[in-house]
């Protein structure tokens, strides 16, 4: 993965011209995280137009992501346009489907803000509708594509830590720490978690809403419509390819500052902490120890790394992505966030709940798709 940076801006010199449209929302889930600029200065995409109901949030947003048109409804604007491409921003999902169907007909590939869906159901026919007609899908998980996300493998491959014995994963923990956060925030860990250690073969976790065991009917809207969700303290342990063991928690704390937010990769010589608290991520943490406590007075080191001038915060990110998703079309093979990685963030979710109401281990995939 350590070409994937460049292999994406390698996307800009190429000659065919692509026209894409954006949908968002002002107020209902906007343009997720910065989606309305992934398009922004490329010169073989033509941002034909945006979408939004919202008149002031449209004019906005127009300006912003230089659309040629501009539409009150994204399905008169997928019409009227046909676009190679469709870029659905909205951070809420309760339009997500509706927004797919209409893209998917109209044989557009697609750029999504995350979560994918709001259910594994969901997600399963995303896949189905996309794979009918071989479109890609990019899920806006930028941290496959920063370079610490990438280098840190590379170090885990040389063998700079030894053998992985397992990874940890720990949500932002902020206001929404527990169920929200699991969904919202938890995609993040579960796609790094799976980059760093393969598919996860179970799940058994342990969740309760202030001390009590969640039960089916304590699920609840979250305070974004982005699925129901239950619980305000979350403990997860996943098996993963290779016999690596992952663990997962979202705890509401008397401290959110959300600095726990990130994976750790725990080896037999060494403990690398990749936090997820900034776009991009910081430096990575490492201790070269063992014992993984700095036992014989071993340092934690800040690794640094050579600094992405062509990264300009998110901007930077979603040009990244924007990137890969059109060498991807380009190329005919999936995105580096595809909708099926996009699709595994949302099982490891439903398994986690799966988990808790069975009382039990369960496998994936999942057999309830619900």
């Amino acid at each position: 993965m350590g070409t994937a940076t460049a292999a994406a801006r390698r996307a800009v010199a190429q000659q065919r011209k692509y026209k894409a449209v954006i949908i968002g929302d002002t107020g209902h889930g906007n343009y997720g995280h910065g989606w309305d600029i992934a398009w922004r200065e490329l010169p073989q995409v033509e941002v034909a137009a945006v979408s939004d109901p919202n008149d002031a949030g449209r004019e906005k947003a127009k300006d912003v992501c230089r659309a040629a048109r501009s539409y009150r409804d994204y399905r008169e604007m997928i019409a009227k346009e046909k676009p190679d491409i469709v870029t659905i921003g909205p951070r809420w999902c309760d339009q997500r489907m509706d927004m797919f169907r209409a893209a998917t007909a109209a044989g557009a590939h697609v750029l999504v803000e995350k979560p994918l869906a709001r259910s594994l159901a969901d997600a399963d026919e995303i896949i189905r509708m996309v794979e009918a007609k071989n479109l890609k899908v990019q899920v806006g998980h930028p941290a496959r594509l920063m370079a610490v996300t990438w280098m840190v493998r590379e170090m885990i491959e040389r063998g700079e830590i030894g053998t992985i014995l397992e990874v940890r994963g720990r949500g932002k923990e902020d206001r929404r720490a527990g169920g929200e956060d699991l969904i919202v925030l938890g995609t993040h860990v579960f796609d790094l978690m799976r980059y760093y250690a393969g598919d996860p073969k179970w799940v058994f976790a342990h969740v309760t809403d202030e001390g009590r065991e969640l039960a089916p009917g304590m699920m609840k809207e979250a305070s974004e419509p982005v699925g129901k969700v239950g619980g305000n303290s979350i403990a997860a342990m996943f098996l993963f390819d290779k016999g690596v063991h992952g663990y997962f928690g979202s705890t509401r704390s008397d401290v959110a500052t959300g600095r726990r937010f990130g994976v750790t990769v725990a080896g037999s010589k060494g403990w690398i902490f990749v936090p997820l608290s900034d776009v991009p991520s910081p430096a990575p943490y490492l201790l070269r120890s063992p014992s993984w406590v700095s036992e014989k007075g071993e340092s934690w080191e800040r690794v640094n790394y050579p600094p992405d001038k062509a990264i300009r915060g998110r901007e930077g990110t979603n040009h990244l992505m924007a990137l890969d998703l059109l060498e991807a079309i380009e190329k005919d093979r999936q995105p580096v966030c595809s909708a099926k990685d996009g699709r595994w963030t949302i099982e490891m979710v439903a398994g986690i709940y799966e988990s808790q109401m069975t009382g039990g281990r369960v496998a994936f995939p999942l057999q309830r798709r619900s």
